[in-house]
């Protein structure tokens, strides 16, 4: 069975024809979403002075580095002082600067949460806090630098907007919006190489969902680099009949409430996909959204309560049941659990078509 390219949207041609081999992403390009950024904050910085960027002695690691030689006079290397940094980047932001403060997801999100929560998010000031090695993406670099907590804390922290971009394409044009968004935000990069998965048209907003898959049986939300893995488990489904869509959540604060509930109501069953613990994420908020508005199954793929070991990152994310074997295990459950839920029919409001619980294909 050959892949339907007909229900993909702003996927590159040479993905979409990868997606139903094995390894699917063994030979397309990649490129961490780290480096994204340091490419994107030179674009910006030049675009508008007003941009300056912080560090905190991991410059050469995301590369922010190359934006000191380029605006060195809008470069500020607070060593390993991550506090200060947030600190100093709140002063910024009084000034009228837009501080891009830029360091590890764990160093910013817990060493210096007091700042980030007390100075910049209390008086919601324009501070704009970059964070590299996100989710269990730095798998060789271990426990202590994997930021498998960084969506969770920020997340629930008031006045907090969290970005989680899955590929470059897709980071890159959310640095762009960030710089002109009044008020705190956070974003979180991969250390790790991901896959290119955007065409250049890919529709970011800041709290906008984008379905990047048709499907009516059930959906899968994902984002950062589970965004990859879904896609894969979509086409493997598509092989059993199942007609998966795919959402990439790159906003998980604000929620897209609107384009998550009508996938309820179309589809009738939701999973989850996050490189981030299954404690109050993307699975934590789709999941107070459902049960508020449209109780229906649903299943979360995400790391458990445990902390990762160190080791390649593909096979960390393996280990830790975040790729794409786990997502379809997850899928075929919820796809179980709608038809006894729905008992035989999937009934939707008034305003969409009635879908059965027969797999209708890809």
């Amino acid at each position: 069975m050959s892949v339907n390219p007909s229900v993909y949207h702003y996927v590159r041609p040479e993905i979409i024809e990868r997606l139903d081999r094995d390894d699917p992403f063994a030979d397309v390009e990649k490129q961490a979403t780290r480096y994204a950024y340091a490419e994107a904050i030179l674009e910006v910085g030049a675009a508008n002075p007003d941009v300056v960027v912080l560090d905190a002695d991991v410059s050469k690691s995301i590369k922010t580095n190359l934006f000191g030689e380029r605006f060195p006079e809008r470069w500020f290397n607070f060593g390993v002082a991550e506090q200060n940094m947030m600190a100093a980047a709140a002063g910024m932001a009084t000034t009228g600067l837009i501080p891009f403060a830029s360091t590890y997801a764990v160093f910013a999100t817990m060493r210096a949460l007091d700042q980030v929560r007390n100075s910049i998010h209390y008086p919601r000031l324009n501070v704009k806090i970059a964070a590299s090695h996100g989710g269990i993406t730095p798998g060789p670099d271990g426990a202590t630098h994997q930021g498998q907590e960084d969506l969770s804390i920020m997340r629930c922290i008031a006045n907090s907007t969290v970005i989680v971009p899955a590929d470059s394409v897709s980071c890159k044009k959310a640095i762009w919006a960030m710089a002109e968004y009044e008020g705190p935000a956070y974003i979180s990069f991969t250390r790790d190489p991901v896959p290119l998965l955007y065409t250049e048209d890919y529709p970011f907003e800041i709290g906008r969902a984008v379905v990047i898959r048709e499907g009516s049986d059930l959906t899968i939300v994902a984002l950062r680099d589970l965004v990859a893995f879904s896609l894969a488990a979509a086409e493997a489904l598509a092989k059993e009949g199942l007609s998966v869509r795919v959402i990439d959540c790159h906003t998980l604060k604000p929620l897209d409430e609107e384009t998550i509930l009508q996938a309820a109501r179309e589809t009738g069953a939701i999973v989850t996909a996050e490189n981030n613990v299954i404690f109050g994420g993307l699975g934590s908020a789709v999941a107070e959204l459902l049960v508020e508005h449209n109780p229906i199954p649903m299943e979360r793929v995400g790391v458990r309560d445990q902390f990762a070991e160190s080791g390649p990152y593909l096979e960390v994310i393996h280990k830790y049941g975040l790729d794409t074997p786990f997502i379809i295990e997850a899928a075929r459950k919820v796809w179980v659990r709608k038809q006894a839920f729905f008992g035989g029919k999937h009934a939707v409001s008034s305003d969409h078509r009635s879908v059965s619980p027969t797999p209708s294909g890809a």
